[in-house]
């Protein structure tokens, strides 16, 4: 056994190509043969002077032999490789896993090698099957190559959330998802990831429609509802290149870091419609409009927004172009008449009371909603500014009394705007007074009182407003409709901290649309895996799926023979109680993979 450099061409700069296999000699009549035994590619890097120590490893492997001494990591590990795909071209797939077959083994010479992850693997690639991911990206222009790195880097966010780079170290290094698919995952380099991204990116529109359009029909899903709203997530690093990469307001309190945003369009059982980029600094209101109409949502569809977006212009646009929708007011004034509200009773036991008021011209309804448990939070909020507040109109007072404290009248002024500034909206609701010497320029004393502005959170805590278009629904329809907002919310944490939407590294532009849209991918199969086991009484999150999933491994056990061969049986663990639990709701196999049995 060694290796073979042919060369294959000449670039136009002079460069020659080389490709590297491993080849063996054969006698075949009175002639020696090569036989090419793996084609190792063209980025084969490894120095000459370690070829011959790599193939004695490789073959010590297949043998069983112990190797006197440990080889340096890097042979070692291209060994391991090299050694798991020649016994795996050798194997025997068993047709009848359950078919008797006595092998007289030494016991003591068993080695567990190659331990992969399959859990994760198993059920993502029955839920991107199950999406026709496979199929739309063939329609999408995508090669074989491609198509299967893609659903690589999409389910690798699902198992092991991180960036791109991430993904392909946990394709090589950990993951059995080749062997479930029959891809060499571990020859693959990086840029074949980032290049299989920027396809995704310049076909996302005709993937996200082709995607959705199956959902419905696999789903039976009905289009009537449709949630908007926006999330950000941060860049490490200055991200100068990118114009996308702006500072701005940032929902995760990284307003030091640069910034990029994320615009989703939901139906109402939490699968994505469409996404889109936006620059960091974007402001919210303004991408209402370019989300609807390039993504093509239904007219007559109810929109359903936060107080962010809903902005008068919008509402209007809405009104113009056919469209229902429900959103949070934005008016501050609070009013709210118990007597003529509506009590219903929320999913966790809870009370909602609802005081529907329908304007003169009978073309919008604006809810006034009470919550018990908004009161007590509102008023916790409420109870710590104002200790905050008054703590700080403490603190100038006791300064008044000390030799160096400020005393003058323009410094007293200027510390209390910038307290009142500060205060959360609560300064509002004080009367300040200062009293002045004869001079007029030196504060002697300063009071407060307390005088509460009727119709704020304050003095009516607990209240807040929805307004719609849609007269037709009751009460308890709208509330719980517009309770879905809140699971768009559940959504963006999903993106974030289970599927590695954050943080981003990449400098191109590019680049991170494909970062956020293999995310958006991943949550889509994940959502799929989440239906169908909600549908049968399991209903963890994705983080807890996961640590199950990934408890089910692939491994070689390694025998010597009686006989003096060595007997390879490459198999899956057998999936615990909780994982044979998740397994049977989605009616999948318990064992992934074949059983493949090799003997040298």
């Amino acid at each position: 056994m060694f290796i073979r450099r042919t060369k294959t061409g000449t670039s136009v700069d002079g460069n020659d190509y080389y490709t590297f296999r491993l080849v063996v000699s054969q006698r075949v009549g009175d002639k020696v043969r090569q036989r090419t035994l793996l084609n190792l590619g063209r980025y084969f890097s490894l120095p000459r002077e370690q070829w011959g120590p790599l193939c004695t490893r490789i073959d010590d492997i297949i043998s069983g032999q112990l190797s006197m001494e440990a080889p340096p990591e890097e042979i070692e590990t291209l060994a391991q490789r090299y050694a798991a795909r020649l016994i795996a071209n050798r194997s025997e797939q068993n047709d009848n896993e359950n078919a008797t077959d006595y092998q007289e083994v030494d016991v003591a010479s068993l080695e567990l090698v190659r331990p992969r992850s399959i859990g994760v693997e198993h059920v993502g690639l029955e839920a991107i099957k199950s999406l026709n991911i496979p199929k739309i990206l063939e329609e999408a222009g995508l090669n074989k190559v491609q198509r299967d790195v893609a659903i690589g880097a999409i389910i690798g966010r699902m198992a092991e959330p991180g960036s791109e780079r991430a993904t392909w170290q946990w394709l090589t290094e950990r993951s059995g998802l080749g062997e479930l698919m029959d891809v060499d995952f571990e020859s693959m380099s990086v840029m074949r990831l980032y290049r299989t991204s920027d396809l995704l990116v310049q076909h996302r529109h005709e993937i996200e429609d082709a995607l959705f359009s199956h959902i419905t029909d696999l789903f039976s899903l009905t289009t009537t509802v449709t949630l908007y709203d926006l999330t950000n997530t941060f860049f490490e690093g200055n991200m100068t290149g990118n114009d996308k990469a702006q500072r701005g307001h940032s929902k995760e309190k990284r307003s030091d870091c640069p910034l990029v945003t994320l615009g989703l369009i939901l139906d109402d059982s939490g699968f994505i419609r469409g996404s889109q980029m936006f620059a960091g600094n974007v402001s919210e209101s303004k991408t209402l409009q370019i989300m609807l109409e390039q993504l093509k949502a239904p007219k007559g569809a109810l929109v359903i927004m936060d107080r962010g977006i809903a902005t008068q212009a919008n509402i209007d646009w809405l009104i113009e172009h056919h469209y229902r929708y429900l959103v949070v007011s934005r008016e501050r004034t609070r009013s709210f008449d118990p007597d003529q509200a509506v009590e219903i009773t929320t999913a966790s036991d809870h009370s909602i009371k609802i005081h529907k008021v329908i304007n003169e011209e009978k073309t919008e309804a604006r809810l006034y909603c009470h919550s018990d448990q908004r009161q007590a939070k509102e008023k916790a909020i409420t109870k710590r500014f104002i200790d905050r507040f008054e703590a700080g109109l403490h603190k100038i007072a006791d300064s008044l009394t000390k030799p160096r404290g400020t005393k003058k009248r323009d410094k007293v002024l200027e510390r209390i705007g910038r307290l009142k500034e500060k205060s959360k909206g609560i300064g509002q609701h004080y009367k300040i007074d200062i009293s002045l010497d004869e001079s007029g320029n030196t504060v002697t004393g300063i009071t407060w009182e307390q005088k509460p502005v009727e119709g704020t959170q304050l003095t009516d805590p607990g209240i807040y407003c929805l307004r719609t278009n849609e007269l037709q629904w009751d009460e308890a329809a709208l509330w719980k409709t517009y309770t879905m907002l809140t699971d768009l919310e559940a959504v963006f944490r999903s993106l974030k901290s289970e599927l590695g939407l954050r943080p981003i590294y990449h400098h191109k532009k590019e680049r991170t649309d494909g970062h956020l849209f293999i995310t958006v991918l991943a949550y889509q199969a994940v959502q799929v895996i989440r239906r169908k086991l909600k549908d049968n009484g399991i209903n963890d999150s994705w983080s807890s799926l996961r640590k199950i999933l990934s408890g089910q491994q692939r491994v070689t056990a390694t025998f010597k023979q009686k006989d003096g061969h060595t007997l390879h049986i490459r198999k899956t663990t057998v999936a615990e109680p909780k994982l044979k639990k998740i397994y049977d709701a989605l009616k999948t196999l318990l064992s992934p993979g074949r059983t493949k049995k090799t003997i040298n």
